[in-house]
This record gives structure tokens, sequence and C-alpha cells, in this order.
């Protein structure tokens, strides 16, 4: 039987040959292939500081730390989002106040932010979901109005725009994913970005355990061992180190880093053939009013991440498609649906959902990666069909 992934990560050789690379240099912990994969997404982004963390996850919880978001303070994020969003919130010991999405975009619902700020509001995180740019001018307003920061969580945004300019310069910090379902990876991993030189220096010292720096926000490599590992941040010798602070250790390795540092080489083709790969779904679908394709923000340049739909009985069309061979999933969870965001003292959920829970009940996400081919793209849609049609009847 024919099979279809969901997504493949993109390994060439030349990716397994600068693995290798690190390999034989002995030196695996984080060091100069991360500082390599933080340059270029700095240079690709635009942005002043990119930061290399262990997850997106850290790094949301970096930037919550860096901003002093503690017990008391109320920090907003949408319904529909992987459960990190919110729990990055709870784990700083502040409360998640969750809003509802607009069901045509599955992004935060910007009537409702405004609706649940209140005096201890701090912060947003909304989601750029599955590569759809927010709508930053809205969320400027908002934020002026109300003196409040911006996280976005950009976890599948990499590459996506907004009137020509890179997510990830428009939030006070940015957060993205390195996660083996995005089309940039390094197996796990993060990228923060901001331009607040004193967040990026306070957020690097974070997660080096602490240590302060000297002069410079990058570390000094002089004859770098593997036993201390190949970052000293701004110490050039063991005996200079210091620790300011109290910090952890959210260090991105070399032997990750590598992979991610190849395959931003060829960002912009990778994305190119996404984008391509997106709108042969479009016209191969545009006759088929039973599924519905997402609203993209006006002015906004999708990445697509994720290409998603929305079906009537999604499960079931799921489960028609795995029948035939190709992967399909649900776009993402909605939230106040499950235990951990109910009876939690540390979680307020504002308004009925509506938006969310339908994104829920009807998003589904096709297969879109580099080497499909239009043969299986036309595969996927005609099953597609296939499928929506017989279960309508």
């Amino acid at each position: 039987m024919r099979h279809i992934p969901l997504i493949k990560p993109y390994i060439t050789q030349e990716v397994k040959d600068k693995v290798i690379e690190v390999l034989d240099s002995g030196h695996l912990t984080e060091g100069p292939v991360t500082r390599e994969l933080e340059k270029a997404f700095k240079n690709y982004i635009g942005c002043s500081h990119a930061i290399a963390v262990t997850s997106c996850t850290t790094g949301l919880e970096v930037a919550l730390r860096v901003l002093e978001i503690c017990p008391g303070d109320e920090v907003i994020v949408p319904d529909y989002t992987y459960p990190a969003t919110a729990n990055v919130v709870n784990i700083v010991g502040a409360t998640a106040v969750i809003v509802d999405v607009n069901p045509d975009t599955m992004l935060i619902d910007y009537d409702a932010v405004e609706r649940a700020i209140t005096k201890k509001t701090k912060t947003i995180i909304p989601v750029s979901i599955f590569g759809n740019p927010l709508n930053y001018e809205r969320l400027n307003l908002i934020k002026s109005k109300n003196n409040l920061k911006i996280i976005e969580d950009a976890a599948c945004s990499i590459g996506a725009a907004y009137r020509n300019s890179k997510v990830g310069t428009f939030a006070d910090i940015s957060v993205f994913s390195l996660h083996p379902r995005k089309f940039i990876t390094t197996g796990e991993g993060g990228i923060i970005t901001t331009d607040n030189d004193a967040w990026a220096n306070w957020m690097n010292s974070y997660k080096h355990f602490g240590m302060g720096p000297t002069k410079s926000l990058s570390p000094v490599i002089e004859n770098p061992s593997p036993l201390m590992g190949e970052v000293r941040w701004g110490c050039k010798t063991r005996e200079s180190i210091r620790f300011d602070m109290i910090g952890t250790n959210y260090k991105l390795s070399n032997l990750q880093a590598a992979v991610g540092v190849v395959q931003m080489q060829h960002v912009d083709t990778l994305l190119t053939k996404r984008k391509q790969l997106a709108d042969k779904y479009v016209k191969l679908l545009k006759d088929c009013l039973s599924v519905r394709i997402p609203k993209i923000t006006t002015y906004g340049e999708h990445s697509y991440q994720s290409f998603c739909v929305f079906v009537e009985k999604r499960d079931e069309v799921i489960k028609k498609m795995k029948e035939n061979g190709i992967e399909t999933q649900i776009g993402t969870y909605s939230l106040h649906m499950h235990k951990a965001f109910n009876d939690n003292p540390l979680v307020s959920i504002n308004g009925d959902m509506k938006g969310s829970r339908y994104a829920f009940e009807h998003c589904l996400t096709l297969p879109l990666y580099h080497e499909i081919t239009d043969v299986e793209q036309k595969y996927v849609v005609d099953n597609l069909i296939t499928a929506v049609k017989n279960l309508e009847g």
C-alpha cells in the first residue's frame, strides 16, 4: 500500500556530513556551531538577537522570566494552541487567562483579548498558528493602550511575514520551535528573538546557569575543552567564570545545531517549495465546497508549516485517509477541554470558546514536505474529497 507521511524532515547528505564533522570534533555541547545557527537565524529574521534554547517551551519560559512575570500576574493566551503556550505561564507561577480564537483564521480573538485585560494583566502570548502571521498592528494598539508586553509563540512561523517583514521582528520577544515537525529542525530546540540588548543578555546568562558575561553578549571561545564545553559565557578561563544569578541549563548542543545550520542555508528554497505545494493544494481543492481553507491574515504571508483545512466529521476523515495510506492529523488542542486547565487556580477561562471548539473539531492537517510529488498530492486530495463526500451521505 502507498504510504504518504504527514511530514519528512529535510535530512540530506550535507546535513549528515555536518553532524559527522561535529562528532569528529569531540565538542558536542553548545559552542561555535550553535553560534552559527543563531547568526543564521538573526540574519534571516532581521532581529538584533537570536538565542538558541532546548525547545520553544523553555524559550517561552525564559521570555516570561526576563519580563519578571510572577505569581499574581496574568498572561493572556489563546485556547486553541498546544498546551505549552499556557503551561509556561503556570510554570512561572502566573495565571493563564485563556481566550477564544477566530474560527476562520484560528488566531487569537483580539476583541476577546481586550475584554480579558485587567489590572493584573502583564503580557499577551498570541500564537501565529501553523505559520499564519498575526495582525501585529491590532496587537500593538492593544499593547500601547494597556502598557503590556507581547511574547509571540511563533513555534510554527519560521519564514512567515507581515507587510514584508519577517515574523520574529514584531513582538517584544518571539520564540520559534525547531521540533521535527518544523521544516527547519534540530530534533528538539528553539530560538528566541528580540531587539532588546538587556533582555538578550539576561536570557543568555539564565540559560547558562546564571553565568555572567564580560564585555560582549557572545561567549569567548579560546582553546575549547570537551570536558568544559564549548561555551564559556563571557569568560576566557575557568577560573574567571562568575555566576551572577540563579540560572539553569537550556543550552542547544553543537550536535543538534549542526542539522539546523545546514537547513538554514536552504531556508528560502524550502519555504518557496512549501508555498508552491500549498498553492497546489488550494487549486486541487477549489471546486470542493465541503472542504474549507482557513483564511490568511490580511497583509500576511503564510509559511505553511502545516497545510490545514476544515472538514465535517474530521476524525472519521482521518480514519478513512489512514486506511488508504495517508497520514493526516488534527490541528492542535482546545485547552479548555482538558483536565490540566480545569479546576486549576492558575487558569481563568474567559468565554464560551466556540471558535476554539470549531477549530478543534474541524481542523485537519494534510501531508506537506519538500519531497511530496504532484501525483502524491493529487492522491491525497482525491482521497480527501471521496472521504468527505461519502461521510456526507
